[in-house]
């Protein structure tokens, strides 16, 4: 059964592959119409109809175990994902989007399950597609034989054995990285109607502007639309970039207790405290949750000869975090009452760009929640941090020649 299994996820891919040529033959995006994960058969029968065919693919991962459904130009809607799962077997689903034009299907699985058939059917009346995937139980040691994401190098990341030049661009200017957090199939924090996605996406764009109105800076996104992009595809798009600064945009909500005030994180193995080191590992697990496999992660030498770098780098983050909270205490007035923290954010691991996370505030406080909301408020905080980079700025161009090269 696992050789037909392996058949199933190279078709799954194969379809993919052809994605841009059969993609633009559709008229528009395919839109989900229903579907339901049921039990049946001593197994699960996963069926989803949408308005036509589109590519897509499948694969298993372990660590926890999931099925990962990955679909080309599919409006999902107000999908309900909880009305959707009617299986004992599937612990949760999770769909959004994933990166631009693409959208992704993660669902928990309660027990391993292996994929016994997966079709996509259309009907030549109407183009109408249904979807079937068939799923049989099997021992652990049988999943994880299936189980790992098929590698396409068009796929987030660059292939690693492929460096691409750092951009030549005019030294007198600072390029600055803006990292609007989460996006597509994680929404981050959630209060009334609002999500962390949608509104760092917004302030990021606000701050985009404000940056390049002051001059003397170049600034890009990592996200411009609400996609998925990975904590290493977003470090990746700061070395691609040639980015002098990097920084990470989110407003959390706290399950317990309340924060208020804007608050920076710098990079560190350990926590300043308990509720940062939380925070981190939340973080950290975003890319987990979306669906990606990291288990052939980890590179001892590559990790340790980063940490020297990171080590020579840690004093101009730690400035460009006091840096941006004064310009930010100047302009809102009011600042976390511990503003300066540190935890380990994978995000903030470029081992030669200072790199900070901001909290701009707390959904999870009501007082943060309104001033979050309003473009006026959103406009403040983006002046104070702009003054803060222009000091940072100065400061950084001036100690200089004083930093091993």
């Amino acid at each position: 059964m696992s050789g037909f299994v392996k058949r199933i996820l190279a078709f799954g891919l194969s379809v993919v592959l052809a994605g841009p040529t059969q993609s633009q033959e559709l008229g528009a995006l395919a839109r989900f119409e229903k579907g339901a994960v049921q039990d049946r058969w001593g197994g699960s029968e996963l069926r989803l109809e949408i308005s036509q065919g589109v590519p897509w693919r499948l694969f298993m991962l372990s660590n926890p175990n999931r099925l990962v459904m990955d679909f080309r130009e599919v409006q999902w809607g107000n999908a309900d994902t909880a009305a959707l799962d009617n299986s004992d077997r599937i612990a949760g689903i999770r769909i959004g989007g994933y990166r631009p034009d693409w959208s992704r299907l993660v669902a928990d699985l309660s027990e391993p399950l292996i994929v016994e058939s997966a079709e996509l059917v259309t009907d030549t009346s109407d183009g109408s597609a249904m979807i079937t995937v068939l799923l049989e139980p099997v021992d652990q040691a049988s999943f994880d034989l299936t189980a790992g994401a098929p590698r396409d190098p068009r796929w987030d990341l660059p292939a690693a054995a492929i460096v691409n030049a750092v951009p030549s661009r005019d030294p007198d200017r600072v390029s600055v990285v803006l990292d609007p957090g989460h996006g597509g199939i994680d929404p981050g924090a959630e209060r009334d109607g609002i999500t962390e996605a949608d509104l760092m996406l917004t302030f990021g764009r606000e701050l985009q502007d404000v940056l390049r109105r002051a001059g003397g800076f170049d600034v890009r996104l990592t996200r411009d639309g609400d996609y998925f992009v990975s904590l290493e595809a977003r470090v990746a798009a700061a070395r691609n970039a040639g980015a002098d600064v990097f920084i990470s945009l989110h407003a959390d909500a706290l399950a317990e207790g309340e924060a208020r005030g804007a608050a920076v994180y710098v990079l560190s193995d350990e926590a300043s405290d308990a509720a940062s080191a939380a925070l981190a590992e939340r973080h950290n697990r975003d890319d987990l949750l979306a669906g990606l496999d990291l288990s052939q992660s980890d590179d001892r030498v590559a990790n340790v000869l980063m940490s020297l770098a990171r080590l020579d780098n840690a004093p101009r983050s730690e400035a460009l975090a006091k840096h941006m909270l004064d310009g930010i205490r100047n302009a809102v007035g009011r600042v976390h009452k511990r503003p300066l923290r540190s935890a380990g954010f994978s995000v903030l691991k470029a081992a030669d760009i200072p790199s900070v996370l901001l909290e701009v505030g707390f959904l999870s406080t009501a007082e943060d929640l309104k001033n979050l909301s309003d473009p006026i408020w959103r406009q403040g905080m983006a002046a104070g941090i702009r003054d803060g980079l222009i000091a940072w700025r100065d400061e950084d161009r001036a100690l200089a020649p004083l930093r091993r090269n």
